[in-house]
C-alpha cells in the first residue's frame, strides 16, 4: 500500500518568539530536520510544505529524500498547508499522514505500527494515536477518500474539525510511549526537551 507522509513546516512559530522554532538546534541539528529523519526511516514518501522562512527550511533538510510543496498563501494557517500537501501526492498515494514539524520525539516504530494499522483496515479508516486518556494526538493517517476534503481546508483550524465529523470512520491506536506526542510551542518547551534528549543520551 502506497503512503505518504505531509509534514507541515510552514508556519512562523509566532508563540516561540521571534526564531523560527523548526529551525532551532536540539540534539545538534535543526528540529524539522529531527522530524524530517525520522518519518524518512519509516519508508513513506514525503512532501514537506514550506511557507515562513522556505529556503532555510529547505536548506536544513539538504540531502534527504523528500520533496517541497511552497505554501504561497501559508500566513493564513495550517489548514492551506495541509491542502497544498495533499494536493502535491500522487494518484497512487492511498493514504497520507499528516505530520506537524514540530514532534522531536516522534518514531518511525510509532508511524510503522500506524500503517500496520491503517492496514488491517484495508486503507478505510483515519488512523491516529491516542493517550491512555484516549485524548487524539499526532500523526493522523487518512484513507485516500478524505483526500478532497483535506485538500478543500483553509485558514488556521488544521484537520481537527475534520476529524470530529468522522466518527464513524475512525481507527485508534493506542501508544503507551507519550513522549512521541511532545510538540515545541514555547522557548521552555524546547529546553525541556533539549534536557530530555540529553538525559536519553546518557
Amino acid at each position: 500500500m502506497n503512503i505518504a507522509a505531509v509534514l507541515l513546516a510552514a508556519g512562523a512559530s509566532k508563540r516561540f518568539g521571534e526564531n523560527n522554532k523548526l529551525l532551532s538546534d536540539l540534539g545538534g541539528k535543526p528540529l524539522i530536520r529531527r522530524v524530517a529523519e525520522t518519518v524518512v526511516c519509516s519508508g513513506v514518501e514525503i512532501i514537506v510544505v514550506t511557507g515562513c522562512d522556505r529556503l532555510l527550511i529547505e536548506k536544513a533538510l539538504e540531502g534527504l529524500p523528500l520533496r517541497f510543496a511552497h505554501n504561497l498563501n501559508w500566513e493564513s494557517g495550517m489548514g492551506s498547508s495541509i491542502a497544498v500537501g495533499i494536493m502535491a501526492l500522487g494518484q497512487q498515494t492511498q493514504g497520507a499522514f499528516v505530520v506537524p514539524g514540530d514532534l522531536p520525539f516522534l518514531t518511525s516504530d510509532l508511524i510503522k505500527d500506524l500503517m500496520t494499522v491503517f492496514m488491517e483496515s484495508r486503507g478505510a479508516l483515519i488512523t491516529y494515536p491516542t493517550t491512555s486518556k484516549d485524548e487524539q494526538r499526532n500523526p493522523a493517517l487518512w484513507p485516500r477518500r478524505f483526500f478532497p476534503s483535506l485538500a478543500s481546508l483553509s485558514g488556521s483550524p488544521g484537520a481537527k474539525h475534520l476529524l470530529q465529523n468522522c466518527e464513524d470512520a475512525q481507527k485508534q491506536a493506542h501508544v503507551f510511549d507519550e513522549s512521541a506526542y511532545i510538540d515545541i510551542d514555547a522557548t521552555t518547551d524546547l529546553e525541556a526537551a533539549r534536557s530530555r534528549l540529553n538525559i536519553e543520551n546518557l
